[in-house]
């Protein structure tokens, strides 16, 4: 097995709360670093951790310092416990960031191990479509973000967003857009035109933006305007807030 180490924030258990597997209990593993700069981002990224903070106890938020970068044997180690204790809780592993896909080569060699012990989840900005080429055969879950202009720095990444879609969709996929009360309807249109080129049938999830306050950043009318124009294009369009940021962070 590999020694490459990475640069890993956390890694915990917890409950997933976003998209269509909204409530299930996953284990968390946190990397540092993202390519894109969105407006509503919650996580930090601009500092590379000295340490990594890893739950000894899963759910127990007792957290210990392991120093970065970590390697993928003090992950399975821990994990391992996880198994032989606490079996069955975990429905899969979430790799997360910041942008996973970031370390798409870290990821040919970690995830192999990791998926014996659980199916892969994969949470990312749907950019990166080059990288999820690379690692698509150890992941069974994707939740793809869409990022609109109007959210993140006016970017426009409808291209990027195509090609990643195409590749993403030989798995169990769906597709997050984070809305507010300044999402034009141009922009879902658009959106829902690249989901309906790849199937019609993905699933799409409106994310309304969390504010820090705990409200969420947009109106139900326009919540319901959004998805009412989205539905004209997709089989599947569901409104999900993020449920641990109203039930308390897990």
């Amino acid at each position: 097995m590999s020694d490459q180490a990475g640069e890993i924030v956390e890694l915990f258990s917890s409950i997933q709360g976003e998209g269509p597997l909204v409530g299930i209990r996953q284990v968390f593993l946190r990397f540092y670093g993202c390519n894109l700069s969105c407006a509503y981002c919650d996580t930090e990224n601009t500092v590379p951790p000295v340490y990594c903070l890893m739950e000894r106890t899963p759910g127990r938020r007792d957290f210990v310092r392991e120093e970065n970068p970590v390697s993928i044997h003090q992950v399975l180690g821990l994990l391992g416990e996880w198994q032989k204790g606490w079996p069955g809780i975990h429905h899969s592993i979430s790799i997360t960031g910041g942008e996973p896909l970031m370390w798409h080569e870290l990821l040919l060699e970690w995830l192999p191990p990791l998926r014996e012990l659980f199916p892969i989840y994969l949470e990312t900005n749907g950019v990166l479509h080059t990288a999820l080429s690379k690692v698509i055969p150890h992941v069974d879950y994707i939740s793809m973000d869409i990022k609109l202009p109007s959210t993140c720095s006016g970017q426009t990444l409808w291209g990027h967003h195509r090609d990643f879609l195409r590749i993403a969709a030989q798995k169990n996929i769906f597709v997050k857009i984070v809305v507010d009360n300044g999402t034009d309807q141009r922009e879902i249109i658009e959106a829902s035109e690249i989901i309906t080129e790849i199937d019609r049938n993905i699933p799409l999830i409106l994310q309304p933006v969390t504010l820090k306050t705990g409200n969420v950043g947009i109106t139900p009318l326009r919540m319901l305007e959004l998805q009412e124009t989205a539905s004209n294009y997709l089989a599947e369009v569901r409104v999900i807030p993020q449920t641990h940021r109203f039930i308390g962070h897990l």
